[in-house]
């Protein structure tokens, strides 16, 4: 027994820092309103008592029942103890789990509060109204509260089942749609690899002979390597797409460390050679001190300027190309610009076939590492491509400034790296409050139907208050009809009536307003029997009562007197 009291005591989680708070202010105030009851008697009493309640209180959680019992039980006896009753009513409400045993408890509670108030001899109330009075104030202070925290818990676990059965079918759904998008990424893989990456592999085994055709000029076989190194560097980039899509990792665990530095800044060095050895007339320029990036950032850069050069091979075709790299002290600034193309020596046009899709993809590459890029035409010709790539957006090295110039985290999309799952779909945190879930809520209505029923709980429960109240009122009139009658009655009777009509005028003084006063007056008659009334007139002083004793002797009145006893 005692190993289970102390489990109950030291449950984990019961005693938070929260509830210790909590409890240190309700029990003073609840010993407080249970000493009321037992102001006059006596100190030790009251020290008892406020013993008693604060046990109580602390005990109320773990051993709801039992101190549902007691509790109704010392509230019938001291009247002090209702707020802590009602408080018992509120904890045992949810703390007992099944309903026969809760409905158990409560009625005994009630049972031992109704049939201990009847038993109480200040009373003066009538059986029925002892009954009434007490199972009115038993079902306002007690049931209503039990109910209301029954229901508050038990729709709080309705609710976060909901909530859990919601997260579940969300997670299913959400790797439906992931296992669908994989298969759809494979076979497009599949097909990249069947299609371009034969073509491609023609083209580097053609060109690679073509390079050793002795019957070419030197100029030619320049041209030729170009083409070559150009179909090789495809087959890489293609192969590295390829995995990609098919497990999306593919670039991080099998690219060698040589191949990632030529997709980065120092690849830049690589694209300038490439284009100068197609005939282009392209200018590398670096300032500032050189600054590492992100993985992210620096393939972005690298991007940039293999784009743009491929823009202005296109499109202005023997105009000069300037690549700059500038280290600012937050950023790298990428800039390709080139002049305008010069006029064909036949006055045609050339025909440049585009998808248009390239400075879109740039602009999106920038993004996602918290950059951005611009482009456009510049003043007197030409075309111009900037990118500013921070040096730690997303994943940056951590001796880096934190400087980002666009969120990507707020894109719909889902397609940075804090909102991606690495297939393309939004990822969903799992790891918080089922709480979280607003969609859910929004649905059930739980605020308004929340407002609803407390409004409902609420409103019984001042109804009861106020059915207690009015009964309370009757009663106590009852009561002063009983034990009180007006100035002029006692003047009207006279010594020597006859017992039965003196007592037919007058009530029956069978009242606990009436207890007690026989004692503090003048000495009653010998062999008389006494009527003692009080009076309706209002005394000068709060402590006196004005009394009338009407005494009675063989059947007629032989005594009445009128005086004044303290309160």
């Amino acid at each position: 027994m005692a190993r289970d009291v102390r489990e109950h005591l030291v449950v984990a989680g019961m005693w938070s820092r929260r509830r210790i708070v909590g409890e240190a202010i309700l029990a003073p105030f609840l010993a407080l309103m249970a000493t009321l009851g037992v102001l006059g008697d006596g100190v030790f009493a009251i020290v008892a008592v406020a013993v008693v309640a604060v046990a109580l209180s602390l005990l109320r959680r773990a051993f709801p029942t039992t101190v549902l019992v007691l509790t109704g039980a010392i509230a019938a006896v001291s009247g002090g103890f209702w707020a802590l009753l009602m408080l018992a009513g509120w904890s045992a409400g949810p703390r007992i789990k099944a309903p026969r045993r809760a409905l158990a408890a409560f009625a005994i509670s009630y049972a031992l509060y109704a049939g201990l108030s009847a038993l109480q001899e200040h009373s003066g109330l009538t059986a029925m109204q002892t009954l009434v009075f007490t199972t009115l104030a038993f079902l306002a202070t007690t049931v209503v509260p039990g109910l209301a925290a029954r229901y508050r818990t038990q729709r709080r676990t309705l609710m976060h089942a909901l909530h859990e059965h919601n997260a579940q079918l969300l997670r299913e759904r959400e790797i439906i749609a992931s296992h669908t998008r994989l298969r759809e990424r494979q076979r497009i893989a599949q097909d990249m690899h069947d299609s371009l990456g034969h073509q491609l592999a023609l083209i580097a085994v053609h060109t690679g002979a073509l390079e050793v055709d002795r019957t070419l000029t030197d100029g030619q076989r320049e041209a030729v390597a170009v083409l070559r190194q150009a179909s090789v560097a495809a087959m890489h980039e293609l192969r590295e797409a390829v995995g990609i899509l098919r497990d999306g990792t593919y670039a991080q665990e099998h690219e060698s460390e040589s191949a990632a530095a030529t997709r980065g800044v120092p690849g830049i060095d690589g694209l300038v050679e490439a284009s100068r050895a197609a005939g282009a007339d392209v200018k590398l320029r670096q300032e500032g001190e050189t600054r590492s990036l992100a993985p992210a950032a620096d393939h972005a850069a690298y991007r940039i300027v293999q784009e743009a050069l491929t823009n202005a091979l296109k499109h202005a075709q023997g105009a000069s190309i300037t690549v700059e790299l500038r280290y600012e002290p937050d950023s790298l600034v990428v800039e390709v610009a080139n002049g305008p193309a010069p006029v064909p020596a036949d006055g045609g046009s050339r025909v440049v076939v585009s998808g248009g899709q390239g400075l879109t993809g740039l602009q999106e590459r920038a993004r996602l590492v918290g950059g951005m890029v611009h482009a456009g035409p510049v003043a007197g010709g030409g075309f111009r491509v900037a990118g500013v790539l921070p040096y730690s957006g997303r994943g940056g090295t951590p001796d880096a400034s934190p400087t980002t110039f666009v969120d990507g985290g707020s894109d719909f999309r889902g397609q940075s790296e804090r909102a991606s799952n690495g297939d393309g779909g939004e990822v969903i945190d799992w790891s918080g409050s089922p709480d979280r879930q607003k969609e859910l809520d929004r649905a059930m209505g739980n605020k308004k139907k929340g407002v609803v029923i407390g409004c409902g709980i609420a409103a019984a429960v001042v109804v009861g208050l106020v059915v207690l109240a009015v009964v309370a009122v009757v009663a106590l009139v009852n009561e002063s009809d009983n034990a009180m009658i007006e100035p002029s009655v006692y003047k009207s009777m006279k010594v020597g009536e006859a017992e039965a009509d003196v007592r037919d005028k007058l009530p029956d003084g069978d009242s606990f307003l009436t207890e007690g006063l026989d004692s503090d007056g003048p000495a009653e008659p010998k062999g008389a029997n006494c009527l003692v009334l009080m009076s309706t007139e209002i005394p000068d002083s709060l402590d006196d009562e004005p009394v009338f004793r009407f005494c009675f002797k063989d059947g007629k009145l032989i005594e009445k007197r009128s005086y004044t006893i303290k309160s």
